[in-house]
């Protein structure tokens, strides 16, 4: 399925490369294992079993640069993410960062960035689990589009409101 070289997403921690696929003992006996370097993380590792289904299956492909521009396009039109308890929010958005779907990920961005607009303007701030979810969600949406888009992380932002901006003006 998975070959070295290949570059994929993996849970929260983004774009990984496979740089070996081996045998290793972690203490459970030896186990094939897909050997994972974070593209903007170098100092990380990420050991995942082979023969373990659910963990294989967060390792995901990554969007080309027309599907990130179609999810760009769509992006005024998103729904909210909001969730009223804070206990089930904090819940939810786990959930969706572990998934890493990037249209959710949009979705949840927009809402937290709308709602911290929303906060700052009653002289308040997000809550800490609502900023660490926000910056979380736009590390691993920013992470997958660079490397979609060939561009740096920091550069993501000014290329979304680049392409908004023109999609608005059509």
């Amino acid at each position: 399925m998975f070959k070295v070289g290949d570059v994929v997403l993996y849970g929260t921690e983004g774009a990984c490369e496979i740089v070996e696929i081996g045998k290793r003992d972690l203490g459970a006996g030896p186990r094939e294992y897909y050997i994972l370097q974070p593209v903007y993380r170098k100092e990380a590792v990420v050991f995942v079993p082979a023969d373990v289904e659910k963990l294989v299956g967060r390792m995901r492909r990554v969007l080309t640069a027309e599907e990130i521009d179609d999810i760009i396009r769509e992006m005024p039109g998103e729904g909210f993410l909001w969730v009223e308890n804070e206990a089930e929010r904090k819940i939810r958005y786990k959930e969706l960062l572990a998934e890493g779907d990037s249209r959710m990920l949009v979705r949840m961005i927009k809402t937290l960035y709308l709602h911290q607009k929303e906060q700052g303007e009653k002289g308040r701030k997000l809550h800490m689990a609502d900023e660490r979810a926000f910056k979380e969600a736009e590390r691993l949406l920013y992470d997958q589009f660079a490397l979609a888009l060939n561009i740096r992380p920091e550069e993501v932002l000014p290329y979304i409101i680049r392409r908004i901006e023109g999609i608005q003006k059509l």
